[in-house]
């Protein structure tokens, strides 16, 4: 029987996979990054190593098991015929070295010393997919949640290292050929971005990844023609049959797409060994400022293309490639001031005013110091000089003082009153966090209209933070509800505006009466509610006020959702004042819908959850898992009391198998699956 976890490691868990759900939203979809990448990595470390030593905890949508962000809806989504998976981390040598002996303990036929290795930059861009046809570009896609990405073809169409056609002859050019590499920046490419959005008085841009990123997401190509962005290729995907001439090796691949006219990165080298492998990466290091685009690592591939396919992948990540991480890079500067932000749900957090300094590629002028005991444990004061790190982040984060002065400034003392309405700040007993309590604060009123409106909320385009203080100073919204009560005319008379701007801003806010229950809740900022729950949540009630009446237990009998979701989304509804809100929306018109997806074929397996484990003849994984889904069932990642059966195919996880054993869970062999299917009966 497998141990199982405390209360308190159970809400840790659930804690963290909430936190990096947020942060997954945060830099994959809103291009708006709050927390560098080492304390995600951080988090994302220790969530592994609770559902390692619990598998219970692990749940379909947690985020150890998917990749990347979710899709925006501005594009027509994109299925890829592999998936574009993630990479597993190394952050030290002892860590890459642990990797190599893992590939000779599964292989058992290769020798660790002579092993071959394509070393690579890890380029901080932005992952896309290229396919051709005939050698032509027919389609370009973002990587999305690693199944599904967004079609950006006539964005990317703009940038000028993309081959339209690709060059060499019959032998080599197979009819469908999927490339795909990373879009970026250079530096000089963003310095003269910044200097052009400085003369024109329009918005600057952090840093190159997420103006790249920004760039690939505008809905007119004209806009990314004007932005100076690049292409490297570092790998082929789905080939159709009949090239006869593709490369065999990894380093091989990089020469054939430079041949066939791509753009591939001049530091990528073969290697030999493990040895060849931290030589390279040392000197990716020591010159990782000295190139002419952003590197936040180095990417290790086994380079024999047979023996990456007999190593496979997790769930999440190929077996035969890692990164290798870089440590953050540290500048000195001096912290001019500290003051105080107020957040969608009144929480309070601290930030550092710094006399701007270069450092992970942008210049930096403001540093996140997250909550009152941060400040107190790195002991930073204002009029002081402190060690600022940033890899490659957007927003970077404090290391501490510079140590050598005998006389330092005094310390800084966290307000006790709120900056916005000047009410009491109040930190409950063993909380970490300061809130301002007050409902009617201007700033929490401000923010939660702007998540309201977010890429991940309602998606209204036109409405940031800036549009929503002019509405919220105007007295024309106090709430996301006043939304649906503005009209052109009050609008076009706000500064900066005009009646074209004013009637485009109010055609985002009715459009947005469409967007499904799934986006609204992520909009209302329920607790612990992201867009994975939220999915969950509406696809089993579909309206919200089939939502608003479900029990704590129903909720929490939704497979991936749990006690902790379900009594936060009860919590939530039951709360008078929210329950005022969601009457005016529906009052206002707007009563969302969770779309349900037409299917003729039979629900043999409605309620069901059907776990697959190992490859099953005639599918490939994701097939497997929407042959269950099509046929009204689930297919979680791992296996719970809650699954009614186990798959088990060649290859199988030992885990997932043990597991259904010890719970008494049927395993149906992969061969009956058919038989499966079709009765939603375990086979005799």
């Amino acid at each position: 029987m497998a141990k199982r976890p405390s209360d308190e490691e159970y809400l840790r868990a659930e804690e963290l996979r909430n936190a990096i759900r947020y942060h997954n939203d945060q830099y994959f979809n809103q291009d708006a990054p709050e927390i560098p990448d080492s304390e995600y990595d951080k988090m994302l470390v220790e969530l592994r190593a609770l559902e390692d030593a619990y598998p219970t905890l692990i749940s379909a949508d947690s985020p150890t098991q998917r990749v990347g962000g979710s899709v925006s809806t501005a594009f027509s989504p994109v299925r890829h015929a592999r998936p574009m998976m993630s990479l597993d981390n190394a952050f030290s040598d002892e860590e890459l070295a642990a990797w190599v002996e893992r590939l000779v303990r599964l292989t058992e036929a290769i020798d660790a010393a002579t092993l071959g290795f394509s070393v690579e930059p890890k380029v901080d861009g932005v992952a896309m997919s290229l396919t051709y046809r005939n050698g032509r570009l027919v389609q370009a896609a973002t990587r999305g949640d690693g199944v599904t990405g967004e079609d950006v073809t006539a964005n990317v169409a703009t940038i000028k290292t993309v081959p339209h056609v690709l060059n060499g002859d019959g032998s080599e050019l197979a009819e469908l050929i999927e490339v795909r590499g990373e879009v970026y920046l250079r530096h000089d490419a963003f310095a003269k971005m910044n200097e052009r959005a400085l003369k024109e008085g329009t918005k600057t841009f952090v840093n190159p990844r997420n103006a790249a990123a920004g760039s690939l997401r505008q809905k007119d190509p004209t806009i990314t023609a004007q932005r100076p962005l690049s292409f490297f290729a570092y790998q082929l995907g789905e080939v159709s049959a009949g090239a006869l001439a593709m490369p065999k090796e990894q380093s091989g691949v990089l020469a054939w797409l430079k041949r066939a006219g791509f753009s591939v990165s001049a530091e990528a080298q073969k290697v030999k060994g493990l040895e060849g492998v931290l030589k390279k990466c040392q000197q990716l290091q020591a010159k990782r400022h000295t190139l002419a685009y952003e590197i936040d690592g180095a990417v290790i591939k086994v380079d024999d293309l047979s023996l990456q396919g007999q190593l496979g992948a997790t769930a999440r990540a190929p077996r035969w490639a890692i990164a290798l991480k870089f440590p953050p890079e540290e500048r000195t500067t001096k912290l001019i001031d500290i003051e105080v932000s107020v957040g969608r749900t009144g929480r309070v957090t601290p930030f550092a005013v710094l006399e701007p300094v270069f450092v992970g590629g942008s210049t930096v002028g403001v540093a996140t110091l997250h909550n009152e005991d941060q400040v107190a444990l790195k002991d930073v004061r204002p009029g002081e000089n402190v060690i600022v790190r940033k890899a490659g982040d957007v927003i970077p984060e404090i290391v501490g003082p510079v140590k050598g002065g005998s006389r330092r400034p005094s310390k800084w003392k966290f307000p006790a009153q709120c900056p916005s309405c000047g009410g009491p700040l109040t930190r409950l007993e063993g909380e970490s966090d300061t809130y301002c309590t007050n409902l009617d604060c201007p700033a929490q009123r401000v923010q939660k209209i702007v998540h309201f409106a977010s890429r991940g909320g309602l998606d209204i385009e036109g409405l940031g933070e800036e549009r929503v203080v002019q509405l919220v100073d105007a007295q024309l919204v106090s709430d996301p509800v006043d939304l649906y009560k503005l009209d052109v005319a009050s609008v076009a008379a706000l500064e900066r505006m005009g009646e074209i701007s004013a009637n485009n801003l109010i055609g985002a806010i009715e459009g947005s009466r469409s967007q499904p229950l799934s986006r609204f809740l992520v909009g209302l900022g329920i607790r612990h509610v992201g867009p994975v729950a939220a999915r969950a949540l509406s696809s089993r009630f579909v309206t919200l006020s089939a939502l608003m009446s479900a029990s704590s237990e129903e909720i929490g009998a939704i497979e991936g959702i749990g006690p902790v979701i379900a009594d936060s989304v009860v919590s939530f509804f039951s709360n008078p004042a929210n329950a005022s809100a969601l009457d005016r929306f529906v009052a206002s018109g707007v009563n969302p819908v969770e779309p349900v997806v037409a299917n003729d074929i039979a629900q043999t397996l409605l309620g069901k959850a059907v776990v697959v484990t190992g490859s099953v003849s005639g599918y490939t994984r994701d097939e497997a898992q929407e042959a269950i889904v099509r046929r009204g069932g689930s297919s979680p990642g791992s296996v719970s009391k809650k699954t009614f059966c186990v798959v088990v195919g060649d290859a199988p996880g030992a885990s997932k198998t043990e597991k259904a054993e010890a719970l008494s869970i049927p395993i149906v062999p992969a061969e009956r699956f058919e038989e499966l299917l079709q009765s939603g009966e375990i086979p005799s």
